[in-house]
């Protein structure tokens, strides 16, 4: 009974970490409320976020500047985190988006640990599931051990970093991943709009794909990866907290070991674009080629999303 118990608070305080759940700490674990702003990640006056209780990284897509000047349409496609702990206000706000449409990059894994999407009557989730290249389970060896010598083993000396680039590389070399963000390029085009997409944190497979629209749309890559790197800004103060946590629990001796996986970086963004270049010789031949997206599909991107 007491090696089960450990099992699942292990895997309790992993998903609040690896996939970037908000902390779910027992109350002798979690440390107190903390009113401290991410100061030193600036969110743009431009981003409308969604304020919601049970999720802190929702946000709409609209609103950048494409490279002719034109504007990408509020109001159609919007990004978040795991929905699951959404509260009674949460659902009237979500219902006020008059969403049409949700997509879930979350593993049945996932699902099955942190729970379904909560959502507004008549909505339902359609799993769209991407792979973590063993995220999940490395950081689960890690935090369930207790033992900084491992802990570092696992995650130091920047073999968490490479893991995190190893991934976003899978983004542009894994079949099934591409057909997953290929899919969802594809409901946008064809108007199952507005439309919301997310996984556990909102930040690197619903990162991924907030960029790749973005740069479908023409926004040039600058702002789109500004957009990318805002769930450090919106994320701050909760995996803070996980951290704290785990640190005053006897989880983790150093959890700073964990600040790679849970933020997003340039680098990170940068492997997977320097995967673009290798296998596809730019962007747009990953549009064409690696996801499959014809000149229509392209199109119909431009004259629903672009004004």
């Amino acid at each position: 009974m007491r090696a089960l118990h450990l099992r699942r608070a292990t895997a309790l305080v992993t998903a609040t970490v690896v996939l970037g759940g908000l902390p779910a700490l027992t109350a002798a674990a979690a440390p107190a409320r903390s009113t401290a702003s991410a100061a030193h990640h600036p969110r743009p006056t431009e981003v409308r976020p969604v304020p919601l209780q049970g999720a802190v990284n929702v946000r709409d897509l609209g609103g950048y500047r494409t490279d002719r000047g034109r504007q990408v349409r509020h109001g159609q496609v919007f990004r978040g985190d795991a929905l699951g702990r959404l509260t009674d206000a949460d659902l009237a706000a979500l219902a006020a988006l008059d969403l049409r449409t949700v997509l879930d990059f979350r593993t049945p894994e996932e699902v099955a640990r942190d729970g379904a999407d909560r959502l507004p009557a008549g909505l339902a989730p359609t799993a769209r599931p991407v792979a973590d290249l063993g995220l999940y389970a490395t950081t689960t060896a890690a935090i369930g051990s207790k033992d900084p010598v491992k802990q570092r083993e696992l995650l130091g000396d920047g073999k968490a970093e490479r893991l995190m680039r190893d991934i976003y590389r899978t983004f542009v070399t894994d079949r099934d991943s591409r057909r997953q963000f290929a899919a969802t390029l594809r409901d946008v085009a064809t108007g199952r709009t507005p439309l919301l997409f997310h996984c556990t944190s909102g930040k690197d497979r619903t990162g991924w794909m907030g960029y790749l629209l973005l740069r479908a749309l023409d926004v040039p890559s600058p702002a789109a990866e500004r957009d990318y790197l805002l769930s450090n800004a919106f994320r701050a103060e909760a995996d803070r907290k996980v951290r704290e946590g785990l640190r005053q629990s006897g989880y983790m001796e150093d959890p700073g070991l964990l600040v790679p996986l849970q933020e997003v970086r340039a680098d990170y963004l940068g492997a997977a674009l320097d995967q673009i270049r290798r296998d596809y010789g730019g962007f747009h031949g990953y549009l064409t080629k690696g996801l499959g997206l014809d000149a229509r599909t392209l199109a119909g991107l431009r004259a629903r999303l672009v004004r």
